[in-house]
């Protein structure tokens, strides 16, 4: 039961987003710009580090809805998705993503964590300024996303089906409440 009172059956992020509408346009925009905007990193990318910062955060809601989208996105690669959230270091994916996400997974415990080291591997592997940037930003914005969710108790389906909905949307159509059904 959500700590705070929230429209029934708004799962996850859209019930504070879709209660607090002062609040929504400045979050969706953020994240459109930021997981669909331009970038040097694809948007299957993008949602990879948002699945993996929300997985080590451990929450339920958004690990599930970008795990959905990036598997959307990743087309017939979409196994890697669970392979990435089981072992980073074994999966094969190309070392440029790996080291995105080794840096995603110190910004997510502390920002302090990511090294001139981790920084130059990323470099090496192929990464540029704005792939590290956004990699950053986007581990952030998951943090902050993660524990607005879970603070304040928000429902989270245990449908399968219903994250697959919600990728499926966000992956062809972007993040806000003008892409709802019922905005």
């Amino acid at each position: 039961m959500p700590h705070i009172n929230l429209p029934d059956g708004e799962p996850g992020i859209i019930g504070p987003l879709t209660a607090y509408r002062e609040t929504e346009k400045p979050l969706d925009d953020l994240a459109n710009v930021l997981m669909c905007g331009p970038s040097s990193l694809t948007r299957a990318e993008r949602e990879v580090i948002a699945t993996y910062v929300s997985n080590g955060n451990e929450c339920y809601f958004c690990t599930n809805s970008h795990a959905a989208t990036a598997r959307h996105l990743l087309g017939s690669d979409c196994s890697l998705m669970g392979e990435i959230l089981q072992d980073v270091m074994t999966v094969n994916i190309d070392e440029k993503l790996r080291a995105l996400l080794i840096i995603a997974g110190k910004v997510r415990q502390n920002g302090r964590l990511v090294t001139d080291e981790d920084v130059q591997r990323a470099r090496t592997a192929g990464a540029d300024d704005k792939a590290i940037h956004d990699t950053v930003l986007i581990a952030a914005m998951f943090c902050m996303f993660n524990r607005y969710v879970d603070g304040l108790a928000t429902w989270a389906p245990r449908d399968p089906e219903v994250y697959e909905a919600i990728g499926v949307r966000i992956a062809t159509k972007g993040y806000g409440s003008r892409f709802r059904e019922n905005p």
